[in-house]
């Protein structure tokens, strides 16, 4: 032991620790996707339709997808899904207390579905997804933008 010099020893424990550090630390991608799964799950309004939908599923997955799920009182479930890397903006109409939040892709990127339709199950794509929100404020809207952006950017440069 006592061959091991200071600089040494030194050397052994900043290598220790950055071994420690470097799976400690969060990826950036995951901590955006965090934030924008707990926004969208913390103001999200379901009482906007209560009377029609029996439940929802809103997810936003750490591979990027953000997923819209409406199952409705007479079996009809809508189906809404879109990768975060064609965001390009959104919407918010309404009020702080009550709104709907249009999310707007680069092009026809959103996949819609419809199942169990009495009229006629629908497999299409669109250029938005809409989602009811509650208790927002513009300062938070600006936050999910610039998080949504970030995402973007640090995907694209996984690529």
């Amino acid at each position: 032991m006592k061959k091991f010099t200071l600089p040494l020893k030194m050397c052994l424990f900043l290598l220790i620790c950055l071994i420690f550090m470097a799976f400690s630390f969060a990826s950036p991608a995951k901590e955006y996707t965090d934030y924008i799964r707990s926004f969208l799950s913390d103001h999200y309004d379901n009482t906007s339709e209560n009377h029609l939908i029996k439940h929802y599923e809103l997810m936003v997955t750490n591979s990027g997808f953000c997923r819209y799920k409406r199952f409705f009182v007479n079996g009809k479930v809508e189906y809404f899904s879109f990768n975060l890397m064609k965001f390009k903006d959104l919407d918010y109409y309404g009020t702080d207390k009550k709104g709907k939040l249009f999310l707007h892709t680069k092009g026809d990127d959103v996949i819609v579905q419809t199942f169990d339709d009495k009229e006629e199950d629908i497999d299409s794509m669109a250029t938005y997804m809409v989602i009811p929100l509650k208790d927002v404020e513009p300062q938070e809207l600006t936050g999910l933008s610039e998080q949504l952006a970030k995402m973007n950017v640090q995907r694209l440069a996984q690529q």
